[in-house]
């Protein structure tokens, strides 16, 4: 941690015993992914094997290290300052699994948070990218990925309302972690054909959220599917301010999905329309 400019004090006895704990996380999250999927993905269980979480845990607004919370044995939601989050594992597993990503895939994660879930994704696709909207924690997050030989993983901050036009071709999968009031149109037009968009769609801190996988065929069109009802905190910046396109309007939810116990990634990667 000092490498990434983010002091931390842990002795011998403190990491042996967050490693002693992260067996019986891999545990639950293989058999999270097989009761809600059927089957738990190889490669998300080798990457979360391979990124070692309590990298990830710090409060970024008070320079405070808190790596003794990691692998805790119910999972939730950690603070990291500025109004984000570190979500719980389970979830992280979960919305990592159902993006299906493959070793030739570009990435784009909306809402940086800690850093952790596009570390996730850069140990299984060729490139990652990912947007923050709360310019502290954005810049302080940008310097973490380097000291830990993640060199696949670029980020920037900025709303991820918009997207990264700038990568060329597009990205084959767009992972949002906070709740839209809408899927941003422009995140549409930077899909790839055979592409896909996972986002939380539902009003800011009101149950009823439900998480939409989108995909785009190869003609270009947009189909959805609704997965299951989850709790994120809100997208902001620029969603908060231009009314939904009438297509967009069109995709959303008339009636809440039910909320299945346990199975909510709750607070996420951050909150931010980033």
């Amino acid at each position: 941690m000092q490498a990434s400019g983010r002091p931390v004090s842990l002795t011998d006895a403190q990491f042996d015993a967050i490693q002693r704990r992260k067996p019986g996380a891999m545990r639950h999250i293989e058999a999270y992914l097989k009761e809600r999927l059927g089957s738990a993905d190889p490669a998300v269980m080798a990457a979360f094997e391979a990124v070692p979480r309590e990298y990830f845990h710090y409060i970024y607004s008070e320079h405070r290290a808190t790596p003794g919370d990691a692998y805790e044995d119910t999972p939730k939601p950690w603070g990291l300052g500025y109004g984000s989050a570190l979500s719980d594992y389970l979830g992280q597993a979960y919305m990592t699994q159902i993006c299906q990503p493959k070793p030739e895939h570009v990435t784009l994660e909306i809402g940086t948070g800690s850093g952790f879930q596009s570390s996730l994704l850069s140990r299984i696709v060729k490139q990652a990218y990912s947007i923050e909207i709360i310019e502290p924690l954005g810049k302080a997050v940008s310097k973490i990925f380097a000291p830990i030989g993640y060199t696949n993983v670029q980020t920037r901050v900025g709303d991820g309302y918009y997207g990264w036009p700038e990568v060329q071709g597009g990205f084959d999968i767009i992972i949002v972690t906070c709740a839209a009031q809408y899927a941003p149109p422009d995140l549409f037009k930077q899909i790839k054909p055979g592409g896909r968009l996972v986002i939380p769609i539902g009003q800011p801190f009101k149950r009823g959220q439900v998480l939409y996988v989108y995909t785009k065929d190869e003609e270009g069109k947009i189909h959805s599917k609704r997965d299951m009802g989850v709790f994120f905190i809100p997208m902001t910046g620029a969603i908060s301010k231009n009314p939904a396109p009438h297509t967009a309007a069109a995709t959303q939810p008339a009636v809440p999905a039910p909320q299945p116990a346990a199975a909510q990634p709750a607070a996420t990667d951050k909150p931010a329309s980033d």
